[in-house]
């Protein structure tokens, strides 16, 4: 779309009104890769927040290397000491809860990392995660229940606060490849977080020439209506969808299952034994088919 960013309106907006009473913004990105999407966010939205880039450990000097190119003195020079840079960089294998369990005490997602003078972030009362960030995750089988062991983890406590129903906001961009091979993550995803599509619209009007690219009407778009984000036309050959996701305060209370499959097939969820799926992303695909119509 050959549209800036800044000249759109998202429902629901990157951070709400009263977003920030809980701190300032502290994002994690699993799977960051080349870090391009952590070094935009952090040069698009963040003033005083914290984006934490995360990898496996042989890609984190990659990964450091690219966002250091990229953001400057945005990044935190040093691996291991603090810095005054908003961006870092940490190993985070998905389905090791060591190494999130790490990241959370250093950044002081509990409130007690002891706050040391060599600590990236003092902690504060207030500290908290307010978003994880997922770009083109769900394509590979083999670790979609470690993806959503993660998730759920990161959005467990210490992470949220289910008495004040604040939870971090999970924003994920998928791009559709297998749809056969993909279904099982999303109706698993859903039974413990409920997710629906990011719609935008423009903020002033624009002409037919600027979205004809996009398949999306200049009267649809000047008229102010809401259109989901991302190209979800099924004769596109990939189809994007951003969804936007957050805890189920009931699941808190769930026993998440040890084995992968049983995950996957929706053992714990519910609060019961018996295996389950949820069907959020099909009623979604019908919707977009209808759309798309």
């Amino acid at each position: 779309m050959n549209v800036d960013a800044h000249d759109l309106e998202f429902d629901p907006p990157f951070f709400e009104d009263g977003s920030r009473d809980y701190g300032r913004p502290t994002l994690i990105e699993l799977g960051s890769g080349t870090g391009i999407v952590a070094a935009r966010i952090a040069r698009a939205f963040l003033s005083d927040g914290v984006v934490i880039a995360t990898d496996l450990l042989d890609v984190c000097p990659l990964l450091e290397r690219n966002l250091h190119a990229h953001t400057g003195p945005l990044l935190n020079p040093d691996l291991s000491k603090s810095g005054c840079g908003s961006i870092f960089v940490r190993p985070l294998s998905w389905g090791n809860l060591d190494h999130a369990m790490l990241i959370e005490r250093e950044f002081g997602f509990r409130g007690n990392t002891s706050s040391t003078d060599d600590a990236p972030w003092k902690a504060r009362s207030c500290n908290r995660l307010t978003h994880v960030i997922c770009s083109d995750l769900v394509y590979f089988p083999e670790l979609f229940a470690p993806l959503l062991r993660t998730l759920i983890h990161l959005t467990s406590f210490p992470y949220s606060d289910a008495v004040n129903r604040t939870f971090p906001r999970i924003v994920v961009s998928y791009k559709v490849r297998s749809l056969q091979k993909e279904t099982p993550f999303w109706a698993a995803f859903g039974l413990w977080f409920a997710f629906h599509p990011v719609l935008f619209r423009r903020r002033r009007p624009l002409q037919l020439s600027v979205v004809a690219d996009d398949h999306v009407s200049g009267e649809d778009v000047a008229s102010g209506s809401w259109m989901p984000f991302g190209d979800i036309d099924p004769n596109t050959p990939d189809q994007t969808f951003v969804f936007v996701a957050h805890r189920r305060p009931e699941s808190m209370s769930w026993e998440i299952p040890q084995s992968d499959q049983d995950l996957i097939d929706g053992v714990g969820a519910r609060g019961t034994s018996l295996r389950k799926a949820d069907d959020t992303f099909e009623t979604l695909l019908f919707m977009a088919m209808e759309h798309a119509e």
